[in-house]
């Protein structure tokens, strides 16, 4: 399985972004799909996850300004992110679980400036 990450970048505070995550070589439905974050010095984070059966959850601090959605006729996830803080900052790194296996993306950037 490969997963190839898409749509970071730098953006000002306020501004939106959309992350992709498409999944390569997947045999089955992945059971769960998401996306984590990580800061400098910061552990690593779940920041919004959707399962197969359609149940989505997201982190506190991104409830109301993020959404995550998947293709799965694609294995393709998507974060779309909006009125982006600067606390947003980090390494956003895709998840993808399949049977009993995880896998995970190289990292995308995400910058908010202030």
């Amino acid at each position: 399985v490969q997963l190839v990450e898409s749509g970071g970048g730098l953006v000002q505070a306020g501004g939106s972004l959309r992350l992709s995550c498409a999944a390569s070589g997947v045999t089955f439905r992945p059971a769960f799909m998401g996306w984590y974050r990580q800061a400098p010095g910061k552990q690593r984070e779940l920041v919004a996850g959707s399962s197969s059966g359609g149940s989505t959850n997201y982190a506190d601090s991104v409830k109301g300004r993020f959404t995550i959605s998947r293709d799965n006729a694609k294995n393709t996830v998507y974060l779309q992110m909006a009125s982006l803080k600067p606390e947003d900052t980090a390494v956003y790194y895709c998840n993808v679980r399949v049977v009993i296996w995880d896998y995970w993306g190289q990292g995308t950037q995400v910058t908010v400036s202030s």
